[in-house]
């Protein structure tokens, strides 16, 4: 895997722009947490039912997988920063909405439904642009990619380390809907961040996308040339499919497992707080490990991403479903959290070194969509599972799953070549060329 130094850009380093990004993620992220944990704890509140919360997060979810699906090249189109601050503004109104209704008496479930449907619908794509922000930030600063990468789930996994435990202190002390005014707040100041200070001193549009007036035609082919893309890049391929499975099953356990054992068993939202806080704050430290002081670096990164998915899965679960009290599901969190924070870094750099340049809004929404196609689906069987087979039967089908799923790369070709992956041949790329006046 690559690692080599990107340089600084004609006009001089300015770190800036990077840091303001970084701080932005941070903002989000922290208000994004609020939400994932006071959403389902004000369904249980409302309406006592796992199926209904499990129901909340299908519906949250589901639009952000179709906006993935097929925003890359509206991403283009609109430029990185525009797309951020709209997405972030939006998402902010939506959020509001929730507590808002709720006080005045006209919140119904379909409401809800709707609302956090809206929320996940642009959510996407402002974290997808983000992303793409990311490495020509970090050419503007002047430092590699690798790092800049490590700095960037550094921070979004410290946003989840402060906004889990506060989420679940805030829910006890002034309630679930007032939580979520707080997140719409998070979502509008990380609006302004991005809008005032985020200038990478480059290209605003990807590379070869035109200004004219587009055509569906154009989009369309935009659209197929980054599926293409990834389905002839192997190895960030298989990735894709196994993150798909993870991601649906981490929903799962988010929306719906971790709140019912915690209302049923654990004493209640704090409990939630303490242990993603503390799966956040391992996970930063992997972060800091693998990057910042360049542990990772040292090691076979096959080896390192498949021994970490391992670890970072099912003994969640399986901890939890097994084993009564909160100080066991804790320390498992801990050495769990440890080793999911290297897996972000890693595939950050993979799908920089493996995609060029200007296809990677549309490489990176096709990716988006493909480890998010699932999620949706976790979420209501999750909820589902628990109403029905029970809260202990849920927990045990999600370790056995996880396990099977991290143990695939043992076996798959793709991970066997590794480190002499390379961007797919320009034959296997089967897409149309956009039209000239897309």
């Amino acid at each position: 895997m690559s690692t080599s130094a990107i340089p600084a850009s004609p006009a001089g380093r300015d770190r800036r722009p990077l840091g303001v990004l970084l701080a932005a993620n941070v903002v989000s992220i922290t208000g994004s947490m609020l939400t994932l944990v006071a959403v389902p704890w004000f369904v249980l509140d409302t309406t006592g039912s796992p199926a209904r919360a499990g129901l909340v997060a299908f519906a949250g979810t589901l639009p952000v997988v179709i906006a993935a699906l097929l925003g890359g090249p509206l991403i283009d189109r609109l430029g990185f920063t525009l797309t951020s601050v709209v997405s972030d503004a939006v998402c902010a109104v939506a959020t509001a909405a929730v507590p808002l209704l709720h006080m005045a008496g006209g919140l119904s479930y379909g409401w809800l439904l709707a609302l956090v449907a809206v929320n996940g619908l642009f959510h996407a794509p402002g974290e997808t642009a983000r992303e793409v922000l990311m490495p020509r930030l970090a050419d503007r600063a002047g430092t590699t990619i690798q790092r800049a990468s490590s700095a960037y789930e550094g921070a979004s996994r410290g946003a989840r380390m402060l906004g889990a435990p506060l989420a679940g202190v805030l829910i006890a002390a002034i309630g679930a809907a007032d939580v979520l005014l707080l997140d719409a707040v998070s979502f509008a100041v990380s609006a302004l961040l991005i809008g005032f200070g985020v200038h990478h001193g480059g290209r605003e549009r990807a590379e070869g996308v035109s200004r004219r007036r587009p055509t569906f035609a154009g989009y369309r082919a935009e659209l197929r040339e980054g599926y293409a893309y990834l389905v002839a890049a192997r190895l960030l391929f298989a990735v894709v499919l196994m993150v798909m499975v993870t991601n649906a099953l981490d929903q799962a356990w988010s929306a719906v497992l971790l709140p019912v054992d915690a209302r049923e068993n654990l004493g209640g939202s704090v409990s939630v707080g303490v242990i993603s806080g503390t799966f956040g704050a391992a996970a930063l430290a992997g972060s800091l490990l693998y990057g910042v002081f360049g542990v990772g670096h040292r090691l076979p990164q096959r080896g390192l991403f498949i021994g970490a998915f391992i670890v970072c899965g099912f003994p969640r679960t399986a901890v939890a479903a097994l084993v009564p009290g909160l100080t066991p599901i804790v320390v498992t969190c801990a050495v769990c959290g440890l080793a999911a924070g290297v897996l972000n870094p890693i595939i950050g750099t993979e799908m920089v070194r493996l995609v060029p340049e200007r296809l990677r809004s549309r490489v990176f929404g096709a990716v988006s969509s493909g480890v998010l196609v699932a999620v949706p689906m976790g979420g209501l069987l999750g909820g589902y599972l628990v109403q029905y087979a029970g809260l202990t039967a849920a927990m045990a089908a999600v370790s056995v799953t996880y396990l099977l799923t991290t143990l695939s790369p043992l076996v798959l070709p793709a991970f066997r070549r590794w480190e002499t992956a390379a961007e797919p041949p320009a034959r296997a790329l089967r897409a149309e060329p956009a039209p000239a006046d897309s």
